[in-house]
């Protein structure tokens, strides 16, 4: 069914409405060497809003704060209609071990950063931006709740952690009665699949809206590379673009252009582009809730915000899912057989919870 930017959905366990596509504000900034100018990154914005778009997301350290800054002056005359989201964790100061990681310094000191450069008095999502495995959960969530309550913070989010302490974080939450998790933000893709395995549907029984980031796969599905670019995986150039960066990752490989070629098949089939295929097959995952678009260019968007009208058949579904499909593993594998369901269920017939 097509969908528009202001078909709101509500965010994980909360009344809060967001677009189904969110606008990434990391390209806002030309410091990271491939980002929009001033000028372009306010038509980016501008264009967002204007088709009813209210969900932009950020981070402390995007393009060494360019992007928080920038966002900010672009939201001064409709603040109240926009869902700002940000984070922190990441280091802010070389050298300065405090200056990073999700304890209490870091999250009240971000916090004030990132609410002088965004222009604002108060943060509608903040995320805890990468788990770090040393700073006690107590220690975050209950900082993060004094956020909330002194009103500088009204939800609380986190990415780029395992399922199992999100689902802990949650449920300490939940018995100490602190601010839970609304959102979780994670990279999901056709090539990156391996979030159905336990962060998904973990959120979806914890009441975390899923919002992918890299829907494209740094630009894999958009059919931007090709066999010849696989030999640069063996000599990186560093340069700091967007294809160094994928290649780095290990976005590229056999297997990742195959998918891609599938993409490109179904996107022919439908007369659109293989972006817009690519980002509407995550909206299919009924566990998520927003997809983050990361466009450079006003082109870019146009294009991305196509995907709203993309409508699969059941044979195209099907031949993405066969092309990306991963091996879920052990316990969802054994799980999810037949023999078990007979084992558990004799010959009775129960519907699984959705």
């Amino acid at each position: 069914m097509s969908l528009t930017l202001d078909t709101y959905r509500l965010l994980g366990r909360s009344g809060l409405r967001v677009s189904p596509l969110a606008l990434g504000a990391a390209t806002f900034g030309t410091e990271w060497g491939w980002g929009a100018e001033q000028d372009e990154a306010r038509k980016l914005f501008d264009l967002y809003v204007e088709h009813g778009g209210n969900f932009i997301d950020t981070a402390n350290t995007y393009t060494d704060g360019s992007s928080e800054r920038l966002l900010g002056e672009f939201a001064r005359d409709n603040r109240e209609s926009l869902v700002l989201a940000t984070k922190y964790t990441t280091l802010r100061r070389p050298g300065d071990p405090n200056s990073g990681g999700p304890h209490r310094k870091s999250l009240f000191a971000s916090v004030e950063s990132s609410l002088r450069r965004l222009n604002t008095d108060y943060i509608d999502l903040l995320y805890l931006h990468v788990w770090d495995f040393t700073t006690p959960v107590e220690e975050i969530l209950r900082g993060m709740d004094d956020l909330v309550r002194q009103g500088k913070v009204l939800y609380v989010a986190i990415s780029n952690a395992p399922a199992w302490q999100v689902s802990r974080m949650q449920a300490i939450a939940d018995l100490r009665g602190w601010s839970p998790l609304v959102a979780l933000q994670i990279e999901y893709n056709l090539i990156e699949r391996t979030g159905e395995r336990d962060l998904i549907p973990m959120a979806r029984e914890m009441g975390l809206g899923v919002v992918p980031y890299s829907p494209l796969a740094g630009g894999v599905l958009t059919g931007k590379y090709g066999r010849a670019d696989l030999t640069a995986t063996d000599t990186p150039v560093n340069d700091g673009t967007r294809k160094d960066f994928t290649i780095a990752n290990g976005g590229l490989t056999e297997r990742s252009l195959d998918i891609a070629d599938v993409v490109r098949e179904v996107a022919t089939e439908l007369g659109r582009t293989t972006a817009q295929v690519g980002l509407a097959w995550t909206l299919r995952n009924p566990g998520v809730t927003s997809s983050l678009i990361g466009a450079r260019t006003l082109p870019q968007l146009q294009d991305n915000l196509g995907a709203l009208e993309v409508d699969f058949t059941a044979s195209q579904l099907a031949r993405l899912d066969e092309a990306s499909a991963i091996e879920l593993g052990f316990p969802h594998a054994m799980l999810a057989g037949d023999r078990m369901r007979t084992v558990t269920q004799g010959d009775l017939k129960i519907e699984a919870r959705r």
